[in-house]
């Protein structure tokens, strides 16, 4: 099943840059203070120099973050397959990342803000031990509409594996005879080792 992300993930990153751009005209009106810990600045040479600075930030953060988020985003696919998950991404350069459902340990679901006033979420798909970041998440399904259903699915499915496994690991215990062969070839290279100390 191939999933792309909503348009309303293009929304949530263009709220995030108006929440950043907010941030940036408060770090403009705090350095207003400024001149008035230190008389030696000139205030109204201070002052507009500080807010070109702010503008410009806030201009080149809107020239630069919205045309690369929505290609990013259009760009965007997923890929759910009965063996893995695929996450399709980039811009100029192309990335497929192919998740086995054999190495799946969990499926997070997030919402933050954005997200709940939008009705979107994402999944955060968690393997075991191979992530290469530092959230511990291999991969991240983002901008999803019918993320219930979906998070309930990839739970599901995650279950049936962890039964199948469980069944499996059962049928295929180890007879008696070769674990009493095992100890005893370990023990005779104990008692080697042990006489060459």
């Amino acid at each position: 099943m191939e999933i792309k992300p909503d348009n309303k993930l293009i929304t949530k990153t263009i709220w995030e840059i108006v929440t950043v751009s907010l941030f940036i005209v408060i770090l403009g009106f705090l350095l207003q203070l400024i001149p008035s810990l230190d008389k030696t600045i000139d205030s109204t040479n201070f002052v507009r120099i500080s807010w070109k600075i702010v503008f410009s930030l806030i201009i080149l953060l809107w020239i630069i973050a919205i045309p690369i988020s929505i290609l990013w985003i259009k760009n965007l696919t997923y890929l759910l397959k009965e063996d893995e998950i695929t996450i399709k991404k980039g811009i100029l350069t192309k990335r497929e990342q192919h998740i086995p459902h054999r190495m799946i340990t969990d499926f997070m679901l997030e919402r933050n803000l954005f997200d709940r006033w939008l009705g979107i979420a994402s999944i955060k798909v968690q393997t075991a031990g191979q992530s290469q970041n530092q959230s511990g998440y291999e991969g991240k399904l983002a901008g999803l509409i019918n993320w219930k259903e979906l998070h309930r699915q990839l739970q599901n499915n995650l279950q049936t594996k962890d039964n199948f496994q469980t069944k499996n690991s059962a049928s295929t215990k180890i007879p008696r005879k070769f674990e009493t062969s095992v100890l005893e070839e370990l023990r005779q290279i104990r008692k080697i080792l042990e006489k060459k100390k």
